[in-house]
């Protein structure tokens, strides 16, 4: 019943505005992640709830610190991360059904490019060659890459062999896979800044991750000095410790470019960067309450009672008739949840009034309350005040 009452209360309108700003706000914290700027949205977050706080709260100076500090922020935060956003624009553009039905076909028959991708990495881990191979995911990379050659050729273990043969002209770059073609190769990639994760390890290393900082792609890393294989996918390297852990990952890979079936498909949408997902939901949900659900106008009615002020001296207050007014304000819902009823009063001016009974009528501008809070109506609309003589004073 009360689950019932709450989907009434939200309604259709509401329900798709919190999904569809979930699957926003799910994308920027994930683009976050990868670039390693997480502690910003954290900051941000709590910085957004303590300025909601002092709103209801209505901590005028609080308010206007945090009003002025989010504009230098916002500023600050656009030109730190203009590259940053530039790629999130970027991803969003790519997301087409075009795109998805290029990377159905590119990806069929990927057994054979993971046996190639295998076989070659093993062989470079041997002979201690050097090598970065890049498999692209599904973002965009190209703006993200300097130098390279293009080469559209077939993927093959005797190509990536030439390619990276010690004194070749592509030696030291990377080389670009999407599906069973290789791109292009001798290409530099940007190199990461996050020094905790390059300890003991070399530039390629930093390249591989500073690409997957930045997108989708999975790299694979061959080191010259030790013979390892490292694998640098979704802003993160590490070096494998067993032999089958790189077909592994390569499937894995590929599964998630290109899902076999839906269930598995779904099962990767609930399970993938749950985390994300659920502070995503979590925080449109609190938005949405402060901003759209407690927006909403509501109506609550309070008896106030009279205070006569300003009477003059020599008379005094005998009566007031009704002694209480019902008031009726209109407002925004969370305008009301922290109400202080004791701010609210109800004031009548007796300046030049005279002994006897004295007829005022009750206007909005009798009424004092918080800022936010509207009159409506009041009920009744008049009152009397008899005034007497005061007693001499002994």
């Amino acid at each position: 019943m009360n689950a019932m009452k709450i989907i009434e209360s939200v309604g259709i309108s509401g329900i798709l505005d919190i999904i569809i700003m979930s699957v926003i706000l799910y994308s920027v914290l994930v683009w976050f992640k990868r670039t390693r700027a997480a502690f910003v949205v954290i900051g941000m977050f709590i910085l957004g709830v303590g300025y909601l706080l002092a709103r209801q709260m209505d901590l005028a100076l609080t308010i206007s610190v945090f009003q002025g500090f989010f504009a230098i922020i916002l500023i600050a935060v656009v030109i730190i991360f203009q590259e940053e956003i530039k790629h999130l624009l970027e991803q969003l553009a790519s997301r087409s059904m075009i795109r998805n039905k290029r990377l159905r076909k590119i990806t069929l028959g990927t057994r054979r490019e993971i046996d190639i991708l295998v076989n070659s990495a093993r062989a470079f881990a041997r002979e201690r060659i050097g090598a970065i191979i890049v498999l692209r995911g599904r973002d965009p990379i190209g703006r993200q890459i300097d130098g390279g050659v293009d080469l559209n050729g077939e993927l093959s273990e005797a190509l990536l062999g030439s390619i990276f043969m010690p004194g070749s002209p592509g030696h030291d770059g990377a080389v670009i896979i999407e599906g069973a073609t290789i791109t292009a190769f001798a290409c530099y990639l940007p190199l990461s800044k996050n020094l905790r994760a390059l300890q003991k390890v070399g530039t390629r290393h930093a390249a591989a991750l500073g690409l997957v900082e930045r997108t989708d792609a999975l790299c694979i890393v061959i080191s010259e000095e030790r013979g390892t294989i490292s694998i640098a996918y979704n802003g993160a390297i590490s070096a494998l410790t067993s032999d089958d852990e790189l077909p592994r990952i390569l499937e894995a890979f590929y599964r998630e470019l290109d899902p076999p079936t839906t269930a598995r498909k779904w099962t990767g949408i609930l399970v993938k960067n749950r985390r994300e997902k659920v502070l995503a939901f979590a925080a449109t949900v609190v938005l949405w309450f402060f901003f759209v659900h407690e927006a909403r106008i509501d109506y609550r009615t309070y008896k106030l009672p009279v205070l006569a002020e300003d009477a003059p001296a020599e008379l005094m207050i005998k009566s007031i008739d009704p002694p209480e007014l019902e008031v009726t304000f209109s407002g925004p819902r969370r305008s009301f949840y922290f109400t202080d009823t004791s701010r609210i009063h109800l004031a009548v001016k007796l300046g030049d009034a005279r002994q006897g009974t004295v007829r005022r009528t009750i206007t909005r501008s009798n009424v004092f309350a918080p800022e936010g809070l509207y009159v409506e109506n009041i009920q009744p609309s008049q009152v009397a005040v008899l005034l007497g003589k005061r007693p001499p004073q002994p």
